[in-house]
């Protein structure tokens, strides 16, 4: 009797502790994008989403509870993240994912989406690869339940596509998206898809990378940035499927696979997709990628001593483009190894950094090495040219 006494005593304490730091949430931490005079407090946001909200002081007054002695941030996290019931979590978001299944004049292709409200309009979004060419689609639901739909807006350059259903209202689940941006290596993500028809698969993995980038077919040359690398298992089939944050959210639309490896699998981030979501709806794409307009390959110590440079990292021009934004400015063998002050050390990071950025008509300062010597050129940013298919 008396240890159950005591724990009943503890729960008692925890839930004191949990109701005590719920109100502080309500009435005493704002989150940071608030201005009402009070300091956004960095330790207590546990999942880096930028609030205080009662999931990270619940962490909190938890922890406190259980082991009454100072505790660590990334123990707390490991903790929350330990927590989720994945189970659950499936759950929650399996009816916000669909399959999509397109016609093309040679046959037919199959990938996922999920469902968004875009200011209440529901839609689903998926990648451009898996609705390029085809002259009829469908959208099928997880209760199996499928519907006529028709391409709404498309970004070959960030593999984006809306997709509007003739489905009725009562079938949609639409998922939140979250930000991208808050996204760190280690961070446990999910995969829902359809890889090879299989409906509704889930997989699990970390992020193992940011700050990608990738060359598909629709985009000729030029290169998607700030591509998110993940361990979560993704297959044919699963394009244009949500990569889920373990709140549930959409932090990336997963987008390929590299052929014969393990591991390794590549999303759009989701901030991306809410910048230009708007465009895609209203004028059915987005057409505000900047253009540096030159060709080049990465540094490294062995091209370093071969051409005598003094720096091992950046990105070596290798061509400019004749009336482009950096003729008349950048040369050919010009190592571009800073762009505004953020170190360059490959095309990775210029790809990534001129996509998240920056935008056409903006100027940007590059700093390259020229003859082994440190120059900062100024360059205005042109649009890039429309695909190439």
């Amino acid at each position: 009797m008396e240890v159950i006494r005591l724990v009943s005593k503890k729960c008692l304490t925890i839930a004191v502790l949990i109701t005590f730091c719920f109100t502080a949430t309500l009435f005493t931490f704002p989150s940071n994008s608030q201005s009402n005079g009070r300091k956004y407090d960095p330790w207590l946001d546990i999942n880096d989403d930028g609030k205080i909200e009662v999931f990270d002081i619940s962490k909190v007054a938890l922890a406190f509870g259980t082991s009454g002695t100072p505790i660590n941030k990334t123990a707390l996290v490991a903790g929350a993240n330990a927590s989720v019931d994945l189970a659950d979590l499936y759950e929650t978001v399996k009816d916000s994912v669909v399959m999509i299944v397109g016609k093309t004049v040679g046959g037919a292709v199959q990938g996922s989406g999920f469902v968004y409200n875009y200011s209440g309009t529901m839609v689903v979004l998926t990648n451009n690869h898996v609705v390029h060419g085809t002259t009829d689609l469908s959208v099928t639901f997880s209760d199996g339940d499928g519907y006529g739909a028709v391409v709404k807006g498309t970004d070959p350059y960030a593999d984006l596509a809306v997709v509007m259903v003739n489905a009725p209202a009562f079938v949609y689940k639409p998922i939140s998206i979250g930000n991208s941006s808050a996204l760190r290596v280690g961070d446990p993500v999910i995969a829902i898809g359809n890889p090879y028809g299989l409906i509704g698969t889930m997989t699990t993995g970390v992020v193992s990378a940011l700050g990608r980038t990738l060359t598909e077919e629709y985009t000729g040359s030029f290169m998607i940035g700030n591509i998110i690398q993940t361990s979560s298992p993704i297959n044919p089939g699963n394009s244009g499927g949500p990569l889920l944050n373990y709140d549930g959210e959409v932090v990336g639309i997963t987008a390929a696979v590299v052929s014969d490896s393990e591991g390794l699998g590549f999303a759009i981030p989701s901030n991306t997709l809410l910048k230009e979501i708007t465009a895609l709806m209203v004028n059915g794409t987005y057409t505000a990628h900047s253009y540096l307009g030159v060709s080049g390959s990465d540094m490294d110590y062995f091209t370093a001593q071969q051409i005598g440079s003094t720096v091992t990292y950046g990105w070596r021009l290798a061509a400019i483009v004749p009336g482009g934004p950096a003729d008349g400015k950048l040369r050919v063998n010009d190592i571009i190894i800073a762009m505004n002050d953020t170190r360059i050390r490959n095309g990775d990071d210029l790809s990534s950094y001129l996509e998240g950025n920056t935008l056409p008509g903006e100027a940007v300062r590059a700093k390259v090495m020229r003859s082994n010597e440190a120059t900062e050129i100024p360059v205005v940013l042109g649009r890039r040219p429309s695909p190439p298919v």
